[in-house]
């Protein structure tokens, strides 16, 4: 990946794999700040709200975690205990310093996530589907990791959710994998925004494992 500045404009124009981890090792010690703050960024709130509200608890792993901020939030909410997955290891250095979660795993979701099947309560991502480098390809492997009933609140970007083929992915799980499917929508980013993904809103996906 050529040389590039870490913003929001760049975060959305990743292609690849090495291109997210290149990108996210520079960004990981000041995201927060120039990121999440300056964006005004709200999708972390929402999804952790949603998943509590829906009944969901722990053992969690937050999937994408970045530097902790749907964690914080989850633990905020009394959600424990609380694991972060993440490619980028900057990031997830980061997340650990926040002292939320139990354990910390870097993982490639295409590759499939290294923890045992059925590990898992609770399944929640609230960036990891934002900026469309990531598609539906990896909803089998955290199936795999999540018990039998397990609480899913997967945010989804609504530009994304029937181009990148979510929609349809979702339907075929929903016919025996997945049950109580619904996809309430909220904005990613809040007043403060600025640019051209300022008005971007997000479908939570939030279903339970059968």
């Amino acid at each position: 990946m050529p040389e590039k500045t870490p913003n929001l404009h760049t975060a959305y124009s990743l292609e690849s794999p090495d291109d997210h981890k290149e990108l996210y090792a520079e960004w990981a010690g000041d995201y927060d700040e120039t990121f999440a703050a300056r964006e005004d960024y709200q999708l972390h709130i929402h999804t952790a709200r949603a998943f509590v509200a829906a009944g969901g608890q722990g053992p969690v792993l937050d999937v994408g975690a970045g530097t902790g901020l749907c964690g914080a939030v989850l633990a905020g909410l009394g959600v424990g205990p609380i694991d972060a997955t993440d490619i980028s290891a900057e990031m997830l250095d980061q997340a650990m310093r926040k002292d939320i979660y139990r354990d910390a795993i870097e993982a490639d979701l295409n590759q499939g996530i290294p923890v045992p099947r059925d590990s898992y309560s609770g399944i929640v991502s609230s960036g990891t589907f934002t900026h469309g480098h990531l598609g539906p390809e990896a909803l089998p492997a955290l199936l795999r990791i999540a018990r039998p009933g397990a609480q899913f609140a997967l945010s989804i970007n609504a530009q994304h959710y029937e181009k990148l083929g979510f929609a349809e992915a979702l339907h075929k799980l929903a016919q025996g994998q997945i049950h109580n499917l619904t996809l309430p929508e909220v904005r990613i980013y809040g007043d403060l925004a600025v640019g051209p993904n300022k008005d971007d809103t997000a479908l939570i996906a939030l279903f339970e494992r059968t």
